[in-house]
């Protein structure tokens, strides 16, 4: 345990990676976790790391959560399950969909689990779920929920403030203010970062300065289309799709990805650029967080609340039919003709566009939209590196459907729009550390912040620390 004047930061997640962000800052003899969440790659890995964490949780005591991802959140009932029972700090936003993720993401371990232990071989060990729905009953009991640019206790001397990350709808960034022996430390979380001007969600606020930085990276190296290009682009796929009778198969995050793109089509139906087609979103997570999202106004921009005033429906009730029963989403298998599908998992691990994928990728008429980030080792990776066949459960499957890569649509900031919001920080940063990131995308941003001033900037690997003396 660190002595009580100096501060360390040590990085268990997202580190040299983008899933599974969690970092634990030992300030004054308390712990804090910046964010618990699930690691995403090969099966037995993130079953291993997921299951198993490198510190006691009944040690810690605190735990602040950017936002509701899960690869942010997660984690967070296994980190109960095991011993944690200190307060849990998020916007109230956040604490909502919290709920409704956590819950579904019991219901996928639960399934997952109960899938492998049917076809183990003898003698291997049963596979248990990471958490269940008591423990995430826990977990919410646990939840403070705080209004964004307020100081908050954290536990001990140390205080929170949320910042606009416009990342997601109730997504932060994280300023801790630290008392030590009569000297006051800072640091700054970005959690993600969103973009400016697109629609939705407000653009995140000016990133506060801090002796610490720790900054997401995902996008470090590369810039994203404009919204009104991303609108055009989405609307030509849908055309070229249906005009050869195909359907377009659209792999989304339930959770912000999937509302942004009913959104743009939305707007693209609205507008007459693109004719009425069937438009099917397969999630019946995606349709309660929608729900979550219709009562947190308050995250909205200007014109989205100006738009929501004129016309409810934007997030398209009456053009797209919400499926929800296993039933209702067998059926659309046998959906002939041009329509639109879109369901989770966002990275292609899980779900239900698993089965779409298995059922529609073998005729070149279809189109599969990639709209997120897709993390090495999942098929999401493999779709986009067109693998000419790719497994799908436990089979393979030829690829025939056209692929198309539309990453305009992330909710991360672009390479300029990071250098925009951290250039400012160069002076009051002594430190940097970049995570959430690949390799590649980390180590560009890392050479571009050098250049421009910054004096110690480290792309960290995991279990690496870093020092505030």
């Amino acid at each position: 345990m660190p002595n009580n004047g100096r501060i360390t930061v040590t990085f268990w997640g997202a580190a040299h990676t983008v899933t599974g962000s969690m970092h634990l800052v030992d300030a004054g003899g308390k712990r804090v976790l910046l964010d618990c969440g699930l690691f995403q790659g090969k099966r037995a890995e993130s079953y291993e790391r997921n299951r198993n964490f490198p510190f006691a949780p009944d040690q810690l005591d605190a735990v602040i959560i950017s936002h509701g991802h899960l690869d942010h959140i997660g984690n967070l009932p296994n980190l109960v399950r095991r011993g944690f029972h200190g307060p849990i700090h998020c916007t109230p936003a956040t604490r909502d969909l919290m709920a409704v993720m956590l819950a579904d993401s019991a219901k996928i371990q639960e399934e997952d689990a109960e899938y492998l232990n049917r076809n183990r071989p003898p003698g291997e060990k049963p596979v248990e779920p990471l958490y269940d729905q008591d423990n995430i009953r826990k977990t919410m009991r646990l939840i403070h929920a705080e209004p964004y640019d307020t100081d908050a206790p954290t536990i001990g001397t140390i205080r929170h403030r949320f910042i606009e990350a416009g990342h997601l709808l109730g997504s932060a960034m994280v300023h801790l203010t630290i008392d030590l022996s009569g000297r006051q430390r800072t640091i700054t979380f970005t959690g993600d970062l969103g973009r400016k001007n697109m629609p939705i969600l407000r653009d995140p606020a000016p990133v506060p300065p801090a002796e610490l930085l720790i900054t997401e990276s995902t996008y470090g190296g590369r810039n994203h289309d404009g919204s009104e290009m991303l609108a055009e682009d989405l609307g030509a796929v849908v055309r070229r799709t249906a005009e050869r009778g195909g359907k377009v198969l659209i792999p989304a995050f339930s959770l912000g990805r999937t509302q942004t793109i009913v959104y743009f089509l939305h707007q693209l139906i609205q507008s007459g650029a693109l004719g009425r087609l069937p438009i099917y979103v397969d999630s019946p997570l995606s349709a309660a967080a929608t729900a979550v999202f219709r009562i947190h106004a308050e995250c909205f921009d200007d014109e989205t609340a100006k738009l929501l005033d004129a016309d409810p429906d934007i997030f398209g009730e009456q053009m797209v039919t919400y499926t929800r029963a296993v039933e209702e989403s067998k059926r659309l298998n046998s959906v002939h003709g041009p329509a639109i599908i879109i369901a989770a998992s966002g990275m292609c691990e899980a779900g239900r566009i698993l089965h779409h994928l298995k059922h529609n990728i073998g005729d070149p008429r279809n189109t599969v939209i990639i709209v997120g980030f897709q993390a090495p080792n999942t098929l999401g990776r493999r779709l986009v590196e067109k693998r000419p066949e790719v497994r799908i459960h436990d089979g393979m499957h030829k690829l025939n459907a056209e692929v198309v890569v539309l990453n305009g649509f992330s909710g991360h900031a672009g390479r300029d729009e990071l250098l925009e919001m951290l250039t400012p920080l160069k002076d009051s940063a002594k430190k940097t550390r970049l995570v959430h990131g690949d390799p590649d995308q980390a180590e560009a941003l890392g050479k571009t912040l050098r250049e421009r001033g910054f004096a110690d900037v480290v792309y960290p690997d995991r279990g690496e620390s870093v020092t505030l003396d």
